[in-house]
């Protein structure tokens, strides 16, 4: 395949200057079966290029700079001097503007079209400055995304360029599918589909007064992306609502439902939940994959010796074992893994949930339905007549339920559930407050263990660097142990999406209960006495197993600082 003039000079300066080899390039080239694909592109693929180093070369052939554009906030009044189809067509971004002179970024320091063609529309001199090409398209996709954007996007889908199947429900909305109701749904589809490409596990439709959010939570952080334009609101939110079977005329309401979706061959179930807001309804769904279910223990961040006393603590014949943490930090997979370590033929294991998220083969598993009197207590008093080995308890939420699970496992029942509380002894604390008798609680609880999530390093963007004394001194006393180490902190790739994080695992506080804790329960000692006895007899804090995932390159000092502020050390 010819190669384009631009190209052939590009790789006539990297030849020279020995980052590529000729018999590199001639293979390159051969394996192009795609028009307008550059064998530059294909080398920096293979590996055969660092791109960072290749902008760098241009950069300084031409006299540009290079920029990281995920360090630079571009304002707002620079940003509008460039439209949305001008900075998409010519791939610009504008940086900043200093007298008459607008400096833009482009991935490609040879676009001198775009250059000339700004001059002329913006009636100013412009410059360039190089930035890679994923540092590139997440900036346009961030600064200019306007429901032009969208409607191209809805043109593209409505010729049936994205499909996703949605299992169970076509026969029951086929009949209904107009075609005008077409591009909608696979609008939806749509939006489903980049959330499952993205690793999302939420996804959030706001309503707000002037336009439509959507945005991912992607390693636990909200992102937003390509919002569709406002008039569709309404034929989004029915069109879910309807796939959920939740009662469309209903808007004052909350509701939840649930939507089985094949997406590119992988069975995944949403669990969603709508709120009445004051714009429209606000949608929440949340991605059930299946498959992270057999993840198994050693893939949430244990270390060997956490995963060895925690392995010894789930093996045990009875007695209450509790996950405890807030919203959003991985409780109930960490039961789910526990309870997939332990299913074997000969255990009955049943659970009792609200609601039942994950399907699991082998273990018989209740929904908690309120509205019909089929509360967490009721349900637990029924199913131990069942004579299970193992209980599941979504959550421990009042004194009947708590009294029925202490009651359970010194009937011989090993029982797991969670609480919301910040650590590990604070357990204790809360069950006394929710009115379970101190001797009770003594001699059923096992262990307690707190976690929170942390985004692990990008393996693929990583790099080393000696961290500063200012950059450590929220660890307080503990960073004088990571001053003289090379730490690790991800660059940003378009594998990470410029974050530098790819991933969660657990920072994790196991408070095992043994005679003295026990005694010291019985005798009601308060959450701070329990928790320096504890520390004094092993138990690691949250943030000191944080500490250790710093040193080992899992995590970052900045995210073990957010997860863990509020401990007190």
């Amino acid at each position: 395949m010819p190669l384009t003039s631009n190209d052939q000079y590009v790789l006539e300066i990297l030849q020279e200057r020995g980052m590529v080899t000729a018999e590199q390039i001639e293979e390159a080239q051969s394996s192009i079966v795609h028009a307008g694909t550059s064998t530059v592109d294909v080398l920096i693929d293979r590996d055969k290029l660092d791109e960072d180093e290749v902008m760098q070369v241009l950069a300084e052939q031409f006299g540009m700079q290079v920029v990281a554009m995920k360090d630079i906030e571009v304002p707002a009044e620079v940003r509008s001097m460039v439209d949305t189809p001008t900075a998409r067509r010519y791939r610009v971004v504008p940086v900043y503007k200093s007298d008459n002179v607008l400096t833009v970024a482009l991935a490609d320091p040879l676009n001198f079209d775009a250059l000339d063609g700004l001059r002329h529309l913006l009636d100013c001199e412009v410059e360039g400055v190089v930035t890679t090409k994923a540092e590139l398209k997440v900036a346009l996709d961030h600064y200019y995304t306007d429901e032009s954007d969208m409607d191209s996007m809805l043109d593209m889908i409505s010729d049936g360029t994205v499909d996703v199947a949605m299992a169970g429900t076509e026969d029951r909305v086929q009949d209904s599918d107009s075609d005008s109701d077409a591009p909608i749904i696979k609008l939806v589809s749509l939006i489903i589909l980049e959330a499952y490409r993205n690793r999302a596990s939420d996804i959030h439709l706001e309503p707000l007064e002037k336009r439509f959010r959507v945005r991912y939570r992607i390693d636990g952080v909200l992102h937003e992306v390509d919002s569709p334009p406002k008039r569709l609101q309404a034929a989004i939110l029915s069109r879910i609502k309807i796939m959920a079977a939740m009662k469309i005329s209903e808007k004052r309401k909350p509701q939840d439902g649930r939507i089985q979706v094949n997406i590119l061959g992988r069975q995944l179930d949403l669990r969603v939940s709508t709120v009445p807001t004051n714009h429209g309804e606000s949608v929440v769904m949340r991605i059930l994959d299946k498959q992270n279910l057999a993840l198994g223990l050693p893939k949430l961040g244990f270390f060997s010796d956490d995963q060895q006393t925690f392995e010894r603590m789930i093996g045990m014949p009875d007695g209450i074992i509790l996950v405890t943490g807030p919203t959003g930090s991985g409780k109930t997979t960490t039961l789910y893994a526990c309870l997939s370590a332990i299913n074997r033929p000969d255990r009955k294991i049943i659970t009792v949930e609200d609601p039942v998220e994950y399907e699991m083969s082998g273990i018989n598993q209740v929904q908690v339905r309120a509205s019909i009197g089929m509360t967490f207590a009721v349900a637990l008093r029924s199913i131990l007549r069942q004579a299970p080995n193992v209980v599941m308890i979504g959550e421990i939420r009042d004194r009947e339920t708590a009294n029925i699970a202490t009651e359970a496992s010194l009937t011989g029942h090993l029982v797991f559930s969670t609480l919301h509380t910040n650590d590990a002894p604070g357990a204790v604390t809360r069950l006394l407050d929710i009115g379970v008798k101190p001797f009770m609680v003594a001699s059923s609880l096992r262990s307690v263990m707190a976690q929170r999530l942390v985004r692990c390093t990008c393996e693929n963007c990583k790099e080393e660097y000696q961290p500063e004394r200012h950059e450590l001194a929220g660890l307080g006393s503990a960073a004088e142990s990571l001053l003289d180490q090379k730490l690790v902190r991800g660059h940003g790739c378009a594998k990470c999406s410029l974050t530098g994080y790819h991933s969660r695992k657990g920072l994790f506080e196991i408070m095992v209960v043994n005679d003295d804790i026990q005694r010291m329960i019985f005798e009601k000692v308060s959450s701070t006495e329990l928790r320096n006895f504890a520390r004094e007899a092993g138990m690691r804090t949250l943030r000191e197993d944080g500490l250790r995932k710093i040193a080992s390159g899992m995590t970052t000092v900045e995210e073990v600082l957010r997860v863990t502020m509020g401990d007190v050390e």
